[in-house]
């Protein structure tokens, strides 16, 4: 694939052969980000796990202080009693068997969807649709509670849930490059920190093994390990 003028300049930008402190990759990834629209800042970090192995499969949520700087779209499936608590924490669509209907009609123009257990059993019919596309509602990032106003809330102030992948890897979006640089250390450093206390018991051997951001179609800029471990000490 033929480099662009700018793809050549944002490499030209980032040292291969260099581990940039968190404060400089924040400040060289507004720098190299050179798409139109407010790109996504994103972290990728590889872990010493084995996530085929239930004991160290790594996943949890995170808020972030500043949030992603998305709009998240929120489908709360919840009865009736609920409805109202849902839509007063704003979340964009509301209801149970109608929207179960849309999306078995292939509907899916939502982010997040919130829930009740005591529906997770009409959920279950959508479960083929909405979990290969990562939407399937889990108790574990808290999509599954009788607190619907309040998961909705947190959904729409930035909390985000992630999982290790099959490559041993961590990604999650936080923020956007039009957040300042202090803006994106102060959410690198909340979302490490919790990947940091979600290190399982039984691990041998280095847990995390690299660290890199970057955003939508820029380079990736590698993070020194050592100055994170100091800084998240």
């Amino acid at each position: 694939m033929k480099l662009t003028k700018k793809r050549k300049e944002a490499l030209a930008l980032v040292d291969r052969q260099k581990e940039y402190t968190l404060a400089e990759a924040a400040e060289l990834v507004k720098r190299i980000t050179y798409t139109k629209f407010d790109a996504s800042v994103d972290l990728d970090v590889r872990l010493g796990v084995d996530p085929r192995k239930p004991n160290e499969m790594v996943r949890g949520v995170v808020t972030l202080p500043h949030g992603t700087g998305r709009v998240v779209r929120v489908l709360a499936l919840c009865l009736p009693e609920k409805e109202e608590e849902a839509r007063a924490a704003g979340a964009d669509y509301v209801g149970l068997d109608e929207y179960v209907e849309k999306i078995k009609g292939g509907w899916v123009d939502f982010d997040i969807v919130v829930t009740q257990p005591q529906v997770m059993g009409k959920i279950g019919q959508i479960g083929r649709i909405l979990g290969p596309r990562g939407l399937m509602p889990n108790p574990k990032s808290g999509t599954v509670t009788q607190e619907i106003g309040k998961a909705v809330s947190e959904v729409k102030q930035g909390k985000i849930d992630f999982r290790v992948d099959k490559l041993s890897i961590v990604h999650a979006s936080i923020g956007r490059v039009s957040f300042t640089p202090e803006q994106i250390v102060e959410n690198a450093q909340e979302f490490l920190q919790t990947i940091n206390r979600l290190k399982p018991s039984s691990l041998r051997g280095t847990y995390v093994r690299s660290v890199y951001l970057s955003s939508t179609m820029s380079p990736s800029i590698c993070l020194d390990l050592q100055a994170l471990r100091e800084t998240n000490a």
